[in-house]
């Protein structure tokens, strides 16, 4: 079951094209990881899904439910986490989970056991006495989570979750999340991490409102339009603008103390002539043909201007 679909999903602000043409299908107990730079368009995708905008042309359906014209029985469904939940600072936890589930009309028979389920597998039950300001920042997106969650919806939108969150608890944040797949929960998380990207069951990359790719995460690796070759070599950046005025590659890009450069060809021969170069640039280099990461697709597909949506699922 498709739980989620566009199709030609656009949204212009004047003569802004935010969300440019997207098409995409999430299927029941998916996550789905829509992935791209600050202004690529993501927050406004979330709010086309969950209803708080209308789309300038184009569709999306949510559980059954087109978003303009059912929005009403569509929030029976979802719950929309944005990037600024409205929590309640001088509430403590218990009473903010209780306020929304007031909102949610969560009866009072249920609630007491979900919301004692909700504490316990985001191991906020030790805080339920705490006041909301007082929490840190990876709990307070917990607590966002668990409000969010208090009236057991179908399609849970997150929109950058654990932007700014520390890494232990952006994990602790990912453990949650995959405990609601086991409910056939559809998750659709935005974010500017692509090492969460890589926990999503399928991807998105977005760049200036357009779906670049999407797919598997490793789908997407496997569509690098050449060869990845890795370069290691002390005045890194000096070397990186004569390979690009040299070699003309599709993509090239520091990592750390790396370059990282796509050339197209064989993989034997492209690597050959790297290193026949950086001789004669009298450079000293280790280098290697590598697996590329999600991040080496999405700076190669930029560079390479695409033009519009590669779907290798």
């Amino acid at each position: 079951m498709d739980t989620i679909v566009t199709t030609g999903l656009t949204r212009n602000f004047g003569d802004n094209i935010a969300v440019n043409n997207i098409s995409i299908s999430v299927k029941e107990g998916e996550v789905f990881g829509l992935v791209g730079p600050d202004g690529a368009g993501k927050t406004t995708v979330m709010r086309l899904l969950a209803g708080l905008m209308a789309p300038t042309y184009g569709d999306a359906w949510v559980y059954g439910c087109n978003t303009i014209k059912d929005s009403e029985q569509l929030k029976n469904y979802i719950s929309y986490m944005p990037q600024r939940f409205g929590l309640y600072l001088d509430l403590t936890v218990q009473e903010n989970i209780d306020f929304y589930a007031d909102l949610y009309n969560v009866s009072r028979k249920k609630r007491k056991e979900k919301i004692a389920e909700l504490l316990a597998f985001s191991n906020m039950t030790p805080f339920r006495d705490r006041q909301a300001k007082n929490l840190s920042g990876g709990m307070k997106q917990k607590l966002a989570l668990a409000c969010a969650l208090v009236h057991t919806p179908k399609v849970l939108l997150l929109d950058e979750p654990t932007n700014g969150v520390d890494p232990l608890s952006r994990r602790d944040f990912w453990r949650i999340l995959y405990q609601l797949l086991e409910e056939k929960v559809t998750i659709f998380v935005s974010t500017a991490y692509l090492d969460e990207a890589e926990r999503c069951s399928k991807i998105g990359l977005l760049h200036q409102g357009k779906m670049i790719i999407s797919g598997t995460p490793d789908e997407i690796k496997s569509q690098i339009p050449g060869i990845l070759i890795g370069i290691r070599c002390k005045k890194s950046r000096e070397v990186i603008m004569n390979l690009k005025k040299e070699l003309s590659p599709l993509s090239a890009s520091l990592f750390g103390d790396k370059i990282h450069v796509v050339l197209p060809g064989e993989s034997t021969q492209i690597l050959q002539i790297v290193k026949q170069l950086l001789t004669d640039m009298g450079v000293n280099a280790e280098t290697e043909i590598i697996n590329p990461s999600l991040e080496d697709i999405f700076i190669s597909m930029i560079a390479s201007d695409t033009g519009g949506v590669s779907n290798v699922s």
